[in-house]
């Protein structure tokens, strides 16, 4: 076992809320996905050669950090060194580095100082793969190609000295935030342990290999959990591209960028929303507008997400819910008249009113909250409404609201449901999972809703490879299971829209599987 993360290093992690992602280097000269493109869209010899013309002559690390904080934005987290095996550092370990650009200057350095002149907290993301690295045993395109020879020791001692070369020279760091820790089952608690040595309040995420402090939810947004901190990765892009995607690449709407944030805080979690920077080292305009569009609402709003926590009321499509001392901050994300229905709070409830001023009615009596804004005052993408109680809000437990869940399945790994039943699928936590006995080729999970819920789309996570090979997913009409769409593999995650399906049951039904099939979270995607 390794040593835990500080609870007071958590706290003050957890209290920041938004953060912001960089994933850039020479392939930013391309447009194409960091690291997934080498060996696909790139070929390998000239995706290994681009960092000869990396020369990104507008880099200026001040001004990435004072746009993080135009956004609201609390900490940034880099990509150091993704699959590819580019560093953004003077790295002694390779001559695969920045070092070695024509721009020749050491970007984390730089980036590290300007963090600590404005008083931001850096994180470093480093990819446990690499690709382009003689001694890891897989290579591109996207790691689906085995090497003839490899020696794993010897890469481990190389991820390791390089972890030492950014704690040390760059640090303290906030976070060091692994990813891809494939092949790495049984050697991430080393990477752990000598993070914590180096620097014992360090964070380090859940993709080492071996766990980690907190759990890392990509392009979703992380269920309400409270007993977990977790961190959900997002883009910026309108074509989720993590690396600059080109001048066609666009931006997500604000509402989109908002309902990150707040929905993140309402369920207990972090958002770190990633920009990509140009191959001169500007981050594109559009992003960055956007970002500080994010900004100006959480300067007048930032107290309803900074430092709370979420609930008590676990969040809906139309709401999500904070709170911190005596408050609760009651997120309106969807109304037509302004009035929202909710259970009673076990507390007395001594005022209520919006967010930088505004009258608000409420009633609470017979287990019911009635809260009413008047439809004039209906922000067009989030009301707040400030609930002052007479005692500590963070005291009540959390109350869930719509449709609860109950859930079956044709085979439980091992027949041991509590930790692999079909419940873990439903639970919005891909860190558990459900999973069926070794050999198992057909298998469903079905979920029972205690009433009908209108149906548009699914996300589907597989939790283990890429097993499932063809499947159905299907609604009980009453009588018998109706197939709204079929498909082949799952993989990590498929989302698929569909006509809205009204029903209070639904199944995956897995047809062909290369063994025991297990699904890490099935989430509906509401009307």
């Amino acid at each position: 076992m390794w040593p835990k993360a500080d609870p007071a290093a958590v706290a003050r992690w957890q209290a920041l809320r938004f953060g912001m992602f960089i994933h850039w280097g020479p392939v930013s000269l391309t447009g194409k996905e960091i690291g997934w493109s080498r060996g696909g869209q790139t070929p390998v010899e000239v995706y290994d050669n681009l960092y000869h013309q990396f020369n990104p002559t507008n880099f200026d690390a001040a001004e990435w950090v004072s746009l993080a904080k135009a956004a609201g934005m609390k900490y940034i987290v880099l990509t150091t060194k993704h699959h590819d095996g580019f560093c953004l550092w003077d790295t002694k370990q390779t001559d695969y580095n920045i070092m070695n650009t024509p721009f020749h200057r050491d970007v984390v350095k730089e980036l590290a100082a300007a963090c600590q002149q404005q008083g931001i907290a850096l994180g470093t993301y480093y990819s446990v793969c690499d690709w382009r690295h003689p001694d890891f045993p897989l290579t591109s395109p996207g790691g689906t190609v085995k090497r003839e020879k490899s020696d794993l020791d010897a890469y481990n001692r190389y991820l390791l000295a390089q972890i030492s070369e950014l704690i040390t020279n760059y640090g303290p760091l906030l976070t060091l935030w692994n990813d891809m820790p494939q092949m790495f089952e049984g050697r991430g608690a080393n990477t752990i342990k000598l993070v914590r040595s180096l620097q014992p309040d360090i964070l380090i995420n859940d993709r080492t290999g071996d766990g980690g402090d907190y759990g890392t939810p990509e392009q979703r947004i992380g269920g309400f959990k409270m007993d977990r901190p977790w961190e959900s990765c997002m883009t910026v892009s309108a074509h989720d591209a993590w690396a600059w995607g080109g001048a066609q690449d666009g931006v997500k709407s604000l509402a989109q960028c908002l309902e990150m944030v707040i929905r993140g805080a309402g369920g207990d979690g972090n958002v770190l929303l990633n920009v990509g920077p140009r191959p001169d080292g500007v981050i594109d305009p559009e992003q960055a507008n956007r970002l500080k569009e994010i900004g100006v609402w959480l300067a007048k709003n930032g107290e309803s997400i900074y430092e709370t926590r979420s609930g008590p009321w676990k969040s809906s499509r139309d709401i999500a819910s904070t709170r911190k001392g005596n408050l609760i901050y009651l997120h309106i994300l969807h109304s037509a008249d302004g009035q929202i229905d909710l259970p009673a709070l076990p507390l007395k409830i001594k005022s209520a009113r919006l967010l930088g001023g505004g009258k608000v009615k409420f009633s609470q009596e017979n287990g019911r909250l009635i809260v009413t804004v008047p439809k004039t005052s209906l922000a067009a993408i989030d009301t707040i409404v400030c609930l002052e109680l007479n005692g500590s809000a963070l005291d009540i437990p959390a109350i869930t609201l719509g449709s609860t869940i109950k859930s079956s399945a044709s085979n439980v790994y091992n027949h041991q449901t509590a930790d692999y039943g079909p419940q873990q699928a439903f639970d919005n936590d891909q860190e558990t999972r459900w999973a069926t006995d070794g050999g198992i080729k057909q298998a469903w999970i079905a979920a029972t809703l205690d009433k009908p819920l209108t149906v548009q789309g699914v996300r589907i996570y597989e939790a283990v490879g890429e097993r499932v090979q063809k499947f159905e997913f299907q609604y009980c009409d009453g009588q018998d299971w109706k197939t709204i769409f079929t498909g082949k593999k799952i993989g990590w995650r498929l989302e698929q829209k569909f006509a809205p399906v009204a029903a209070r049951e639904f199944r995956l039904n897995i047809l062909e599987a290369t063994d025991g099939p297990s699904i890490g979270d099935i989430e509906f995607i509401e009307d």
